[in-house]
C-alpha cells in the first residue's frame, strides 16, 4: 500500500505539472514549490493549512500560540496557492511556505530545517511521510477542528495505510461526538471533542470587523443582500432576484475572480447600475445609481457581511457550499443551494430555521419574500443564528489548555 501511495503522490505531481502550462493555479502550485528555500529554525511551532479557508479556521489557535510562545518561531505551510498567495506575508508567521510534496526525503529535509517543537494541522490534511517522520522524531502532532464521517477512506476496508496515519497523531481535537466515536472504533482514544475553531474566529471578527468606507457609502442606509463565494449556477439565480427586488442593493463576491469569470458575471447584471469594486473609487462617493457591486478581489468577504441583512452562500449547486459562519456571526439568515449535507453547521442552521436551502430561482424568491416581508420571521432567524454561533465558541481555549498541560 505504501508503494502505491508514494507512486500516486508522484503521479499527482506530474498531472499538476502538465496542467501548469495552461492553468494559473497549477502553475503557482509548481513554481511556488520549485522556487522556495527554507530558513533553518529551532523549536519552531509549525502550522499547516490546506488553503485559505483552513487558515481562517485555525487562526484563533495560531494567534494564541503566537502570543503565548513569543520565543518560538512560527512556520506556516499551505498546500494550495489560494492560501499561500493571500497569506504569504502574514505577520502571524516568521516563515510561510508551500508544503513540499509528501515524499520521505522531503519530509526529512523539511523537518531538519524547521526542527519543530510541535505541529498543528487543521481539519482534513493527512500526509503519510510527514506524519511518519514526525512520529519517528517524537514531535507532537495535533489535529484541530477535525471531523470524521463513515464514508472517509479511514473507515473503508482498503484504508489500512490511512488508518496507520491516524496512529501517528498525538491528539485529535474534533468538532463533534460522532467523530470521536468513529475514531474510538479504530482504537484511537487520544480524542477531545473541542468543537470547531471557526466559531471563535467568526465571533471575534463580528465584534471588530474591518471597516470598508466605500461599502458603507454604497449601502447608504439601504437594505443589502450579500452573496459570498458564488459560482455561475448561483449567479444565474441571483440575476433574477436582482431584477425582482429593485428596492434592495446587492453585493456579489464570486469564488473565482479571473477576468473571464468577472466579464461573464457582469453580462448577467443590470448594465447601468452594476460595477466592479475596483472602479468605484472613480465615482467619488456618488453611488446613488449603483445597485449591484461585484467584488473583484480576495480577502474582503468576512468583513462585507457586516453591511448586509440577508446572505447567500455559493457552491451549493456544485461540490458543496462555502463558509456559512462568517455571515451567521453577524446575524444574517443564510440561503444556499441543495448540496449541503456534508456541512454540519448548515444542517444545524436548516433545522433551526435560520438557514434555508433552495433548489431553483422560484424557491430563492419565496424565501427572500418571507424574510423581507415577515418581520417576526426575520427577527426569529436573526436571533437563532446569533445564539447558535455564540453557543459553539470555546474550541480554542479547549485546545490551548490541553497543549499547555503537556
Amino acid at each position: 500500500m505504501l508503494l502505491l501511495y508514494n507512486t500516486a503522490i508522484r503521479i499527482y505531481y506530474v498531472i499538476i505539472w502538465i496542467f501548469s502550462f495552461f492553468n494559473k493555479k497549477a502553475k503557482l502550485w509548481i513554481s511556488g514549490r520549485n522556487k522556495q528555500s527554507f530558513i533553518r529554525q529551532k523549536d519552531a511551532i509549525w502550522f499547516h493549512f490546506s488553503s485559505l479557508g483552513e487558515f481562517e479556521q485555525g487562526r484563533p489557535v495560531l494567534e494564541a500560540m503566537r502570543q503565548n510562545y513569543p520565543e518560538n518561531k512560527i512556520v506556516i505551510t499551505f498546500f494550495s496557492p489560494s492560501g499561500y498567495e493571500v497569506r504569504k506575508n502574514t505577520i502571524l508567521a516568521d516563515a510561510v511556505y508551500y508544503l513540499p510534496l509528501d515524499t520521505a526525503r522531503n519530509a526529512k529535509e523539511f523537518l531538519d530545517f524547521i526542527q519543530p517543537k510541535l505541529v498543528i494541522f487543521t481539519k482534513y490534511e493527512y500526509w503519510y511521510n510527514f506524519f511518519k517522520e514526525m512520529y519517528r522524531r517524537d514531535i507532537p502532532l495535533y489535529i484541530i477542528s477535525g471531523i470524521f464521517r463513515p464514508g472517509q477512506i479511514f473507515f473503508k476496508w482498503y484504508g489500512g495505510l490511512h488508518r496507520k496515519m491516524l496512529g501517528f497523531v498525538t491528539w485529535f481535537f474534533v468538532q463533534d461526538d460522532k467523530s470521536k466515536q468513529l475514531l474510538k472504533k479504530l482504537g484511537k482514544e487520544q480524542v477531545t471533542v473541542s468543537g470547531d475553531t471557526r466559531f471563535d474566529r467568526v465571533w471575534e471578527n463580528s465584534f471588530a470587523p474591518k471597516e470598508l468606507p466605500n461599502i458603507a457609502a454604497f449601502k447608504n442606509g439601504q437594505k443589502v443582500f450579500v452573496a459570498g463565494s458564488t459560482w455561475p449556477e448561483d449567479e444565474y439565480l441571483l440575476a433574477e432576484l436582482i431584477t425582482e427586488y429593485s428596492g434592495w442593493k446587492f453585493i456579489i463576491a464570486p469564488h473565482e475572480i479571473d477576468n473571464d469569470q468577472l466579464d461573464r458575471l457582469m453580462e448577467l447584471l443590470p448594465t447601468k447600475s452594476s460595477a466592479r469594486y475596483s472602479i468605484i473609487s472613480n465615482l467619488n462617493g456618488n453611488f446613488n445609481n449603483l445597485r449591484v457591486l461585484v467584488i473583484d478581489n480576495i480577502g474582503m468577504l468576512s468583513s462585507l457581511y457586516q453591511y448586509g441583512e440577508i446572505a447567500y452562500i455559493g457552491g451549493g449547486f456544485g461540490a458543496g457550499i462555502h463558509n456559512t459562519l462568517e455571515a451567521a456571526a453577524f446575524g444574517l439568515p443564510v440561503i444556499f443551494g441543495p448540496n449541503y449535507a456534508r456541512f454540519k453547521e448548515a444542517n444545524e442552521l436548516v433545522a433551526l430555521r435560520a438557514g434555508f436551502s433552495i433548489n431553483n430561482a422560484e424557491q430563492l424568491s419565496e424565501i427572500m419574500n418571507t424574510l423581507v416581508n415577515d418581520a417576526a420571521f426575520y427577527s426569529a432567524a436573526n436571533k437563532k443564528i446569533l445564539a447558535y454561533v455564540q453557543e459553539h465558541t470555546g474550541a480554542t481555549n479547549s485546545i490551548l489548555n490541553h497543549i499547555e498541560k503537556k
